[in-house]
């Protein structure tokens, strides 16, 4: 059974989300305040208190705001490859853009149904499953670029690459289909999940964020305008 960490200011939304992801299968500890999931990200990480599978955060906090509860998730290294999913009622593109920037999984806007919530939710535990216990003992490379799948590693240049279960993933499949053209769709097909919902833009973002990462090697990643990207010049 999932562990969920459940981040709701509003303790009616709050009620309705617990009792709704109990009966899809979930197991929740729910929180109404930032500044209480930071204590217990803490003790979770440290053994303290139950082991999280993903995290639900909310944004607009009254103390906390929600981006840094993902900025502490995202730097604690026991939890740096932890799904998580944001909500906001912010309609404005730059704190979703902000939130995928910061190693955010995905991002759901309100009003949203329960039904796509759940959906969002069972894509990315699909895919982190896949990751965990998919194919093994697999050694991809392309250029100073390479992945341990095992052991779930990226270097560049046999430098270790600090990357986010997401960024590990996307630049897996990107090795995965060297010097061929994959599509923003396919891309959302293959590394988020067939049910996910979202837009292209989330692809944009974390490409941003991995190309960030691989220094001189970033140029590896090419982009092919009105498409998607492609690992690799067709005539290298």
């Amino acid at each position: 059974m999932p562990h969920l960490l459940l981040l709701e200011d509003d303790a009616d939304i709050r009620l309705g989300l617990e009792q709704h992801l109990k009966r899809e299968g979930f197991s929740l500890t729910a929180f109404g305040t930032g500044r209480e999931a930071l204590r217990f990200i803490s003790q979770s990480s440290s053994g303290q208190a139950s082991r999280l599978d993903v995290a639900l955060l909310d944004l607009t906090l009254p103390d906390v705001d929600g981006l840094d509860v993902l900025r502490a998730i995202r730097a604690d290294a026991s939890y740096r490859a932890l799904p998580v999913v944001l909500v906001t009622a912010r309609n404005e593109e730059i704190d979703r853009v902000l939130g995928l920037e910061l190693g955010a999984d995905d991002y759901i806007s309100k009003p949203y149904s329960s039904r796509e919530l759940v959906a969002r939710i069972r894509a990315i535990l699909r895919r982190a499953s896949f990751i965990d216990t998919g194919a093994r003992n697999q050694q991809l490379a392309f250029g100073p670029i390479s992945v341990d799948l095992d052991m779930h590693i990226a270097r560049v240049n046999g430098e270790t690459l600090e990357l986010t279960r997401r960024e590990f993933e996307l630049l897996a499949y990107f090795l995965q289909n060297p010097r061929r053209v994959l599509s923003r769709e396919k891309i959302l097909q293959q590394v988020w999940g067939l049910e996910y919902l979202g837009e292209s833009r989330t692809i944009d973002a974390h490409v941003r964020r991995v190309r960030s990462k691989l220094g001189d090697a970033a140029a590896l990643i090419e982009t092919v305008v009105g498409v998607g990207y492609r690992m690799g010049s067709v005539d290298a």
